[in-house]
């Protein structure tokens, strides 16, 4: 049987309003900073620890994952850092490229962690699911993380293809 793979959705933490900036610039807020690390704290609590994690490239979803890998390598310090990728199709596409991303990990990789914006990160979430049991969810807020987990291989990743067994709204 093929082994457990463990998927994590986490939307990124609260950032700046767009003001004169461009959205790709836009940084988090000091609650945002906070909740970052919060969601780390609570994905090393819950033993996720990725080994592969795939973020956007803008500011705000950087800096989220540094939040959530500080907090990581405090809860485990001898942990193995994860390789982490910069993925443009994260900030620029949708649900499509994110299961295409998901779909070349290699088979290798048991847990992913994917840092990303709405509604993006929630519609894949959606997909994913093998039934519309949470008939309440509205979407990941920010700092939301959703766990999914299968047996299947990433390469065979199809919608309703992997259980929520997760779902946490991190607040520093």
């Amino acid at each position: 049987m093929t082994e457990k793979r463990t998927l994590v959705l986490l939307r990124h933490a609260k950032a700046e309003t767009p003001g004169d900036q461009l959205d790709f610039d836009r940084r988090l807020t000091e609650k945002g900073t906070a909740d970052a690390d919060a969601a780390g704290a609570w994905l090393a609590d819950e033993g996720i620890v990725p080994r592969l994690v795939i973020c956007s490239p803008a500011a705000r979803t950087r800096q989220t994952w540094h939040g959530v890998a500080v907090a990581l390598a405090q809860a485990a310090p001898s942990a193995t850092s994860p390789e982490v990728h910069y993925e443009s199709g994260l900030y620029e596409g949708g649900r499509t490229e994110v299961i295409d991303l998901l779909r070349r990990v290699t088979d290798d990789v048991t847990t992913v962690l994917f840092v990303g914006h709405n509604p993006t990160m929630s519609d894949v979430s959606v997909l994913l699911r093998p039934d519309d049991e949470d008939l309440d969810f509205t979407g990941l807020k920010t700092c939301g993380l959703a766990v999914h987990q299968n047996r299947g291989l990433w390469s065979e990743t199809q919608p309703q293809s992997m259980d929520l067994i997760k779902r946490h709204t991190a607040r520093g």
